[in-house]
């Protein structure tokens, strides 16, 4: 017998406060079968969050209001939370164009684990959906 119960799309937040990348990584995660919400910073993240706990969130780090890091540690630090992955999607190295040495400086922070995955701008399409992939198995 065939199942027939169609397959539940994962839900993918999508922070970040540039309008243009919001629009390209939703358009990218929805042609590719994922739904998406979006947030354009920290605290609206939260509460989408809070709301309709996704599957996984794509977050910027430099963000208006409420920085992506800060986001990051209150999620991590939140019993029924703290279990959704993040996918860290970032221009900010801090160490020019090689992001390994931000990689490890996210890593290396003892206030929360490290994120899931790290996509550095510009984005690779291809990166990007690999490792939401893998993560979302």
């Amino acid at each position: 017998m065939t199942d027939t119960t169609p397959q539940t799309k994962k839900t993918i937040l999508v922070v970040d406060d540039e309008p243009h990348v919001v629009t390209y990584i939703k358009t990218l995660l929805e042609d590719n079968g994922y739904e998406t919400e979006t947030a354009s910073n920290g605290r609206e993240a939260m509460e989408a969050v809070e709301r309709s706990k996704p599957d996984l969130v794509c977050l910027d780090i430099t963000m208006p209001e409420q920085s992506g890091i800060r986001f990051y540690r209150d999620l991590k630090a939140q019993p029924g939370l703290s279990d959704i992955p993040v996918v860290v999607v970032t221009a900010v190295t801090y160490y020019g164009k090689d992001p390994e040495p931000f990689k490890r400086f996210l890593n290396s922070r003892k206030s929360a684990p490290p994120p899931d995955g790290f996509i550095p701008k510009p984005i690779d399409q291809q990166e990007l959906l690999k490792t939401i992939a893998k993560i979302l198995g």
